[in-house]
């Protein structure tokens, strides 16, 4: 894209290398993987954006700090990893090394938790000492809640157990499992059509009635309605050597047995606060928090959440921050078992990324073995950002008024919700719930139809959270800005947001993230990378006259065939460019992803011919 030259952005010379290339994002590591929220991006990217537009000492803010990114990226300028210094000589980079500060705002309860432990966390020694004595305490406690018979007879170790649905076959209407119907193991296959093995009807899947029961929920003290779950396979280790058979009477004893012991007294009796991801079919019988889960596990979580508060205070947020890594995702009955082409058996997973989706084969995984594999990784993340205390401002506080000087800011980084496309209130209540606050959704920046918030109402809220941005930010300073959308609709909410709060487009880029989120492979139109917008305080006077939309794509197809990179030619990449195009020449975004790519593949072939 054409850089802007005029006025105050004529610096832009002085880091114009970082938007002539996509800059690399990895989902590796332990500062990345330390917790598992939605739509993360590398610290070590966004080091690489604040070394290059400040200098040491300097102030950066990120009005929807999520996990803590932008803080954590502002601690990594002092220590720079390899990785980091590598992909700025990779860029032509020419950056100053050295600590910089960083004031972020985040809404959420869970966000806000997250940064402030990883932007300031306790002596990474002591924390692993409690952290495994923590483990150790509860796990003898609940020694037997995960042991099983091996089928040789020893006794074996739970490493996860698979749960299926109940299905009434449509045509003789005896009851089946799922598994039964419609699983194989070797090979590995999930069928989406039901067959009976009573009577070998075959039909989908999808329209096959789920067995409802009624249970006695003993923590509500009532009785409720919900889908029939049965434990169907269970996958167990002995002395180092993996192992599988089907559930037998004994493990059904088991089971009964902890449903029978009366439930930890703490247990949050939460209802959830379903909004958007609401889907009567798979979450029918789940209004409450503990129905996320299931007995055994309920109880193991609820017992090393408490075990927390006989720790010293300064450790307890990093301790829940721990346990809460590994919880939604892989506690619940949200984790699931797919099957994967050339596997020989199921491959178990962890829960969907922006989501609260609960499969037919919900998936039982032992916590002890879980949070033990976890608690390194957070370790290692706490060495990374440990000593800096002084450096991170977080603030659980909306973005929409901040608490900061006018002027008084050298560079900001943001990353804010991309529409409708996750309610993040709503997926971060599961945790929250054990934290016992829950997120206030008044100002939270999305479009949502539970909440009554349209895209209009998205833009004002973004509008007013750039008006901050512009007020607290140096004339002379610029402000980078990550977002993704399949919908010309939400971008050109975001473009209007900016030029009414008083920024101006620069420049574009492309965050190349080397593995890409659920949603941005499985959505409809999905798009891969996410753009970055450059923006600045200043008004160009530079007009712009549009072009036809098959004239703007052709010359995108023509300037990606010229590129070294096959990256550069993929319909995602084309689209990331396509609204690149839009906004550095100010103008509005004219289609939706879906229809791009339709006009895309016909300009393709024109190309071939």
């Amino acid at each position: 894209m054409t850089l802007n030259l005029n006025g105050p952005g004529a610096a832009l010379w002085n880091y114009m290398a970082l938007y002539e290339q996509p800059t690399l994002s990895t989902r590796s590591g332990p500062l990345f993987n330390a917790f598992p929220y939605p739509t993360k991006i590398s610290p070590e990217a966004v080091a690489l954006f604040i070394a290059s537009h400040t200098n040491p000492g300097d102030r950066v803010f990120d009005g929807f700090a999520g996990s803590g990114t932008t803080g954590i990226a502002a601690i990594l300028c002092g220590k720079p990893t390899e990785t980091m210094k590598h992909e700025a000589e990779r860029l032509g980079l020419s950056v100053k090394w050295g600590d910089r500060k960083a004031t972020i705002y985040e809404i959420g309860v869970l966000g806000s938790l997250v940064s402030r432990v990883l932007c300031s966390p306790p002596d990474p020694n002591e924390f692993y000492e409690a952290a495994q004595l923590l483990l150790e305490t509860i796990r003898i406690k609940y020694l037997s809640y995960y042991q099983a018979q091996d089928p040789f007879g020893g006794i074996g170790r739970i490493r996860y157990i698979v749960w299926s649905e109940v299905l009434r076959c449509p045509s003789c209407k005896s009851h089946t499992t799922f598994w039964d119907a419609c699983v194989s193991r070797r090979p590995a296959k999930i069928s989406a059509i039901f067959e009976c093995p009573t009577c070998n009807e075959k039909t989908d899947a999808s329209r096959v009635s789920r067995v409802r029961e009624t249970v006695r929920d003993d923590i509500l003290n009532n009785m409720r309605k919900t889908r029939r779950r049965v434990p169907i396979w269970i996958y167990g280790e002995t002395n180092g050597h993996t192992w599988s058979r089907a559930i037998n009477a004994t493990d059904l004893r088991v089971i009964a047995n902890i449903e029978n012991q009366p439930p930890e007294k703490t247990i949050p009796k939460k209802k959830f606060p379903w909004g958007d991801l609401f889907r009567a079919g798979y979450h029918d019988g789940i209004t409450h928090l503990h129905h996320f889960y299931t007995r055994r596990n309920l109880s193991v979580f609820a017992a090393l959440w408490n075990e927390v508060n006989n720790y010293p205070e300064h450790l307890r947020d990093a301790l829940k921050l721990w346990l809460l890594s590994y919880n939604a995702s892989h506690s619940t009955i949200m984790t699931r078992v797919v099957a994967k082409k050339k596997q020989n058996d199921l491959v178990v997973t962890s829960a969907q990324p922006g989501v609260l989706y609960v499969s037919s084969l919900p998936v039982e995984k032992n916590i002890f073995s879980g949070i033990e594999r976890k608690l390194q990784t957070i370790t290692n993340a706490f060495r990374l950002t440990y000593g800096n205390h002084d450096l991170v401002d977080v603030r659980n506080k909306s973005s929409l008024s901040v608490d900061l000087p006018d002027c008084s800011v050298d560079y900001i980084f943001m990353d804010p919700p991309f529409g409708g496309n996750i309610p993040y209130s709503e997926i971060n209540s599961i945790n929250e719930a054990w934290l016992g606050l829950m997120t206030s959704q008044k100002e939270e920046a999305i479009i949502s139809r539970h909440q009554g918030k349209t895209v209009n109402n998205y833009q004002q809220m973004l509008t007013q959270a750039f008006r901050e941005a512009h007020r607290i930010l140096r004339p002379d300073a610029c402000a980078t800005v990550c977002f993704h959308s399949t919908t010309a609709q939400v971008w050109n909410a975001l473009s209007n947001a900016c030029k009414e709060a008083g920024f101006s487009v620069s420049n574009t880029s492309i965050l190349n993230k080397t593995q890409s989120s659920f949603k941005q492979v499985n959505s409809p139109g999905a798009v891969k990378g996410d753009p970055l917008i450059l923006l600045n305080k200043y008004r160009s006077l530079e007009t712009h006259k549009g072009k036809e939309i098959t004239t703007v794509i052709s010359d995108l197809i023509t300037q990606a065939r010229n590129k070294i990179d096959p990256v550069e030619n993929s319909p995602q990449r084309l689209y990331s460019r396509f609204i690149s195009h839009y906004l550095t020449t100010d103008q509005q975004i004219p289609i939706n992803a879906s229809d791009f790519f339709q006009q895309l593949k016909q300009r393709q072939e024109a190309f071939e011919k």
